[in-house]
């Protein structure tokens, strides 16, 4: 597979070329991946979708992708202490999106999991903000939005079986494996 062939053909629109070297893709990710970042916050942000923060929104994702994450799990995930995810996900459970869980294995542990209303929330919240990223990449041709989800899908794969390997080592709960728009195979 050519992954990014158009893209190392043609260039990158900094106008420097594209090279197969480690360093330079690195180079490339820490420049390209803020100000996506930055957009969708921004997005985020001005529509406050479904009523929620960007760390709330974080939060359920972390939630929907390892389905008994502990709060140590999120916090970590989120870069916040465990106070500041304690305080956070007690938001999350007083508008009915979370629930806490006794674990059956430790009864010292507390399993979070979405509600079918965070489900919810959380699904609006991706379709909104996914609805204003293709708006803002229509302009670009076919190949090159193809281009962007094909390496977007193996950045995907590349960093999401470190961060289960770091959750599991964490017992942040098992993540769903197989498909790689992060939904359970069936």
């Amino acid at each position: 597979m050519q992954l990014l062939s158009a893209a190392s053909k043609a260039g990158t629109r900094s106008g420097s070329p594209a090279s197969g070297d480690p360093a330079d893709c690195a180079r490339a990710m820490l420049r390209g991946m803020p100000p996506v970042m930055w957009f969708i916050r921004r997005h985020m942000r001005r529509h406050r979708t479904s009523g929620l923060s960007i760390p709330q929104f974080r939060s359920l994702l972390v939630l929907e992708q390892y389905p008994t994450a502990s709060l140590s799990h999120v916090a970590e995930h989120l870069g916040v202490s465990q106070p500041s995810a304690s305080r956070l996900i007690t938001g999350l459970v007083t508008k009915g999106f979370v629930t806490r869980k006794e674990c059956i294995e430790d009864r010292r542990q507390i399993a979070l999991l979405l509600t079918t209303r965070g489900k919810a929330a959380l699904a609006a919240a991706q379709e909104a903000t996914q609805k204003r990223l293709a708006e803002e990449i229509a302009h670009l041709p076919p190949a090159e939005r193809k281009t962007v989800a094909e390496a977007m899908n193996l950045l995907h794969d590349v960093f999401s079986h470190k961060d289960a390997v770091l959750a599991g080592a964490a017992g942040g709960g098992a993540p769903e494996q197989g498909r790689r728009d992060g939904r359970a195979s069936e």
